[in-house]
């Protein structure tokens, strides 16, 4: 008896439906990503075994360099800009409205307050490749713990809540040079502040625990 051979009919999937979501998930990732800026220093940061985790939003970061140069930075373009309004008035520092504009759309900077606008003026690429020498925070030209204030007020007359802080020091960085700044924090009353690190395995804890 002769073998009956079934034909074959083409496999034909419509995917009009699987590209329309592709689309939609890949628009949707073009429009929620935000791209971590360009900063003007990169350190090393010590590693630690504590998970707490910090919101992006409501937190003064000091960066410490291994030279002991401080950077200072506040998210949130409308606050940058009530800050500097009042470091412009606490240290007599005119700012131009492009100026302004700038520095609310500037994640982080370390320089003095007299060297800003000059800071300002420059091109985002000029800005890149232009030495800082850090925010000053001596006893007597503390201006660092001037930005902080500026933020404390700034940021609590927007959301009703004062901004946390948090010191970003490279590993490499000396003692003396950090002890300085937390003292300066501390001679202010500014006594609670976190370390930013980089999380490393935990030896205590079980594996497969949470």
């Amino acid at each position: 008896m002769p073998k009956v051979k079934i034909p074959r009919k083409s496999t034909l999937i419509d995917m009009t439906a699987m590209c329309d979501v592709s689309f939609l998930l890949l628009t949707f990732f073009m429009l929620t990503t935000h791209f971590k800026p360009d900063e003007p220093v990169v350190v090393d940061t010590p590693a630690s075994i504590s998970e707490t985790k910090l919101m992006d939003d409501g937190v003064i970061t000091l960066t410490m360099t291994k030279e002991g140069k401080v950077f200072f930075s506040m998210p949130g373009q409308n606050t940058r800009t009530a800050i500097l309004e009042d470091m412009s008035q606490r240290y007599k520092v005119p700012f131009t409205d492009e100026q302004i504009k700038t520095f609310a759309k500037m994640e982080s900077f370390g320089v003095p307050v007299a060297q800003l606008p000059a800071l300002l003026d420059l091109t985002p690429e000029q800005r890149k490749t232009f030495d800082q020498p850090g925010i000053p925070m001596d006893t007597s030209k503390n201006e660092l713990v001037g930005w902080v204030e500026a933020s404390m007020i700034a940021y609590s007359a927007e959301k009703d809540e004062k901004p946390k802080i948090a010191i970003k020091g490279d590993g490499k960085a000396e003692y003396p040079s950090v002890k300085k700044l937390i003292d300066a924090l501390q001679a202010k009353n500014f006594n609670t502040f976190y370390f930013i690190t980089d999380l490393e395995a935990n030896p205590n804890k079980k594996k497969g625990e949470e």
